[in-house]
């Protein structure tokens, strides 16, 4: 329950009793599978403090609320995997848990020309609670599952799973699937080779570029512990339904298991990660 300060009766906590936790495991917890599945922007959950952030219901289910459909494909994806995923529950709105706390973006006030009254001139005090009771639970949990696939000696691939808009400041985008990388490509252009095979048009590091500062979740959890990564996009209009995530599920089962089956061809089971192509 919330509890309020003596002097200023300001609120010291940010989650209520009925407010869903911020992380949502979906699998089991020992999952054996090499694939480690993420999914920064899953959730479209408010906290009840914060009401619809003064934004309206038709912009809250837009894409600036959320990943739309990649809640039903990652966990589609997990289970035919045999996967464990790591789902962030609140919308991005509140906070972007795939921008380090303090970034410009980490907490928008402006998003694809929507407002976002309730964190305009946001106290600081009110951005530390959401970094604290939404961010780290979040990235808490994915460095715990890391920790313990490390000590039970189990091989990893970690993979950010985002979906993206099929247009964008007017301008269409003609890609279906975006596979991002930064410092470590070799993962990513395998699966990149893998989906072009198929016939998909395929971003490389499109419709967004991943960077050191401009993401978080990859250069913490896969660059700094130096396993194989990467970030994948998919297209919404693609997934927004069950039967296209149950197809783009299917499609990237088999397109991350070949491109692991390539890895180990081409860098060996454990490859020295401290030298980069």
């Amino acid at each position: 329950m919330t509890t309020t300060g003596s002097k200023h009766n300001e609120p010291t906590t940010l989650l209520r009793a009925g407010d869903p936790e911020p992380v949502r495991v979906h699998g089991s917890a020992g999952s054996q599978s090499p694939f480690l599945l993420v999914s920064d922007h899953a959730g479209r959950a408010i906290p009840t403090a914060l009401a619809t952030l003064g934004v309206p219901e038709k912009d809250l289910s837009r894409h600036i609320g959320w990943d739309i459909g990649i809640d039903g494909l990652g966990r589609l994806l997990a289970r035919q995997l045999g996967a464990l995923l790591i789902e962030q529950t609140y919308s991005r709105l509140v906070i972007d848990c795939n921008r380090a706390p303090g970034h410009p973006t980490a907490i928008v006030t402006v998003s694809d020309g929507t407002p976002v009254p309730a964190n305009a001139d946001l106290p600081a005090g009110a951005a530390s609670m959401r970094t604290l009771e939404i961010f780290e639970p979040y990235h808490t949990r994915i460095g715990e599952e890391l920790d313990r696939r490390t000590e039970a000696g189990l091989e990893t691939f970690l993979v950010a799973l985002h979906s993206f808009t099929p247009e964008m400041h007017g301008l269409k985008r003609p890609w279906q699937a975006g596979v991002l990388h930064n410092h470590d490509p070799r993962f990513g252009r395998l699966l990149i080779d893998i989906l072009l095979e198929e016939g998909l048009v395929t971003g490389d590091n499109e419709p967004y570029e991943l960077t050191d500062t401009s993401d978080y979740t990859v250069p913490v959890h896969g660059e700094r512990r130096r396993i194989p990564h990467v970030e994948l996009e998919i297209r919404q209009d693609l997934i927004a339904s069950e039967a296209g995530q149950a197809e783009w599920a299917s499609r990237l089962a088999k397109a991350l298991n070949e491109a692991r089956a390539r890895y180990h061809t081409q860098y060996g089971k454990h490859p020295d990660q401290e030298s980069q192509p």
